[in-house]
């Protein structure tokens, strides 16, 4: 009997302990992180544009500033900064030139942002002040002024902030696309370098020179994320670099969280929409753990968000002050005229080229599609309302140009690769997706039908940005060139203050594939070949979302992990259990060889 209930103790003994090892399991790593790691939190937004106001996505200043002060008071080890393009396009911010957008940075407390293609919308002497008066640095390793040769004097190329004894460094990096994104007059002698070659070299400065624990590539830079996770475009080209262990993304205002060559890249969308982190885990000798990329979204929890009172009576005092303005009527739009840059010819992009080129007395108005930025709904059309369309200031411009030469201008707005569809009015285009870049319209006529002639010269209206060469278009064949010195949203509003009531039907005049009459005729069925089956390639496994330790990692050639990584920990725990199943079968083994005895 005494050996029963010996061996039912021992068995009681044996689950308990068993089941308190597996249950340590789970929670040793986050108990021994609290206890010998650090944990540090790079929040960061980008492409706020000025939305201070909440409005359909946009949650507003108060909301963002109330979430990422919630979110320092509760993890200090914090730093929040920013993806770039802050201050353009908006009416609050437009109008005031940016200051309300500075004052909402000083109350944020923003330490540093990356230097994006529209800080320069209203000339370089601005991007001085806006520091000054928001309390941060602008951060651009690759901008070069051409007279010295040298990076710009007036923003930092890089920075180094210690956190608990952490010493991060950020490499800020520009778009070279910002060559071609902005009035050629404000970039004027600056050369924008290669975002790559000049963080390879600052990686290897920040590590070896300046001793810094973590280098993030600080960017205004774009890219996308599929649905399998992968990640491509410019940014992706970075995370090649040596010694960079993570990449905050920007310009192309879209939501990335991944990894690419082991290195993490976040972007949070557009307009304060969403908040991006890198979660960094670093070792008691401060090497790098790991690094989690994540984007909370908070528009889908925007009730959830509590506002900045600070923030909150700053806008509303701004408003207060914009309100006669802004609120003033224009026309009542009759339909809604919706506006996605990103998938082509818009309603909205069609509407605004069809009244300017009406405006002008041109056959033909060409936009580019980044120049509009936001739909219209019907209703009562405002003056906030064509500023937040018409953000900038570009001034219409008239020439006559030839019929081979505006090939090429719409050619150039059909699917390009790094900015928006190009918008017109007075054409039917039939283009070919499947085919280059460049070279993929198969007809064009005039809006009668009379096709257009290589050779022959039309009337043309379009904003003296793309005229100057921005997006990539060429005018320089053009004659008889005037710029109005007016600016587009001006040219609009007296139109429609006149006119009084607005409508538009789609034409639907860019049209993939030949026109109807090009048609090749249909071929009698013919039986298909039948071929041996193919099997498809396996598609490669995506990366989880957390990168694993900077020590001595390869860029190339490394086998992919196939089961969960073990650490210390689990070792121990295994070890634990083995040596208390020992203990178990000794105990039992004694109690056995007593009871044959007796």
């Amino acid at each position: 009997m005494k050996g029963k209930e010996s061996l039912k103790k021992c068995s009681f003994l044996l689950a308990f302990i068993m089941i308190f090892s597996l249950v340590f399991q789970f929670d040793a790593e986050n108990v021994l992180a609290s206890e010998s790691e650090k944990v540090i939190n790079v929040l960061s937004f980008n492409d706020f544009h000025g939305a201070l106001q909440e409005s359909g996505k946009n949650v507003g200043a108060a909301k963002l500033i109330g979430e990422l002060k919630k979110f320092k008071s509760e993890n200090p080890n914090t730093v929040v900064v920013s993806g770039g393009d802050l201050f353009q396009g908006s009416p609050m911010s437009n109008l005031k030139e940016g200051q309300p957008v500075a004052d909402m940075i000083k109350i944020l407390g923003l330490k540093y942002s990356a230097l994006g293609n529209h800080e320069f919308d209203w000339g370089r002497d601005k991007i001085p002040s806006w520091q000054q008066q928001g309390d941060f640095n602008f951060l651009a390793a690759n901008l070069y002024d051409d007279s010295t040769n040298d990076t710009v004097s007036w923003v930092k190329p890089y920075a180094i902030e210690e956190v608990d004894g952490v010493k991060i460094g950020f490499i800020g990096l520009i778009t070279p696309d910002t060559a071609i994104a902005t009035k050629a007059e404000n970039i004027q002698g600056l050369t924008f370098k290669d975002p790559v070659e000049i963080a390879t070299q600052l990686s290897k400065k920040l590590k070896e020179e300046e001793k810094v624990d973590v280098v993030i590539a600080l960017t205004h830079i774009g890219g996308k994320q599929s649905e399998d996770g992968s990640i491509t475009g410019e940014v992706a080209n970075l995370a090649s670099v040596e010694g960079l262990d993570a990449i905050v993304s920007a310009h192309s205002h879209t939501k990335i969280s991944g990894i690419v060559n082991d290195v993490p890249i976040v972007q949070g969308m557009n307009n304060g929409r969403a908040i991006a982190k890198l979660q960094i885990n670093l070792n008691e000798d401060k090497t790098i753990k790991s690094i989690a990329p994540s984007v909370d979204v908070l528009y889908e929890r925007a009730d959830t968000l509590v506002e900045d009172a600070e923030t909150k009576n700053m806008v509303d005092n701004y408003l207060l002050d914009l309100k006669p303005l802004l609120d003033e009527k224009i026309a009542d739009l009759t339909v809604d005229l919706p506006h996605d840059r990103s998938k082509g010819l818009t309603e909205l992009g069609e509407f605004v080229s069809k009244n300017l080129a009406e405006v002008a007395g041109t056959q033909i108005c060409v936009m580019n599609g980044g120049g509009i930025r936001a739909p219209l709904s019907k209703g009562t059309l405002t003056m906030g309302d064509m500023y937040t369309v018409l953000p900038f200031d570009n001034t219409l411009v008239t020439m006559e140009i030839k019929g081979s030469d505006l090939k090429k201008v719409i050619e150039n707005g059909i699917a390009p690769a790094n900015y928006g569809w190009g918008q017109f009015y007075g054409l039917k285009v039939y283009y070919e997706p499947s085919k280059e870049f460049g070279d993929r319209i198969l007809s064009m006529d005039l809006l009668d039908g009379t096709p257009v002639e290589m050779d022959k010269y039309y009337t043309l209206a379009t904003n003296d940005m793309i005229y100057g060469g921005g997006d990539n278009y060429d005018f320089s064949g053009a004659i008889n060139v005037k710029d109005t010195m007016v600016p587009l949203r001006d040219s609009l509003v007296e139109k429609f203050k006149t006119e009084g009531t607005l409508s538009h039907t789609y034409g639907n005049n860019l049209v993939e594939g030949p026109k109807p009459e090009e048609k090749p005729e249909e071929k009698p069925e013919e039986k298909p070949e039948v071929k041996p089956e193919v099997k498809p390639e396996a598609k490669p496994q995506v990366k989880p979302a957390t990168k694993p330790s900077s020590n001595n990692k390869k860029k190339e050639g490394k086998l992919p992990q196939t089961g969960a990584a073990r650490g210390n920990t689990d070792m121990l725990m295994l070890g634990f259990i083995l040596v208390s199943s020992a203990a178990f079968i000794m105990i039992v083994s004694k109690k056995k060889d007593k009871n044959d005895v007796a």
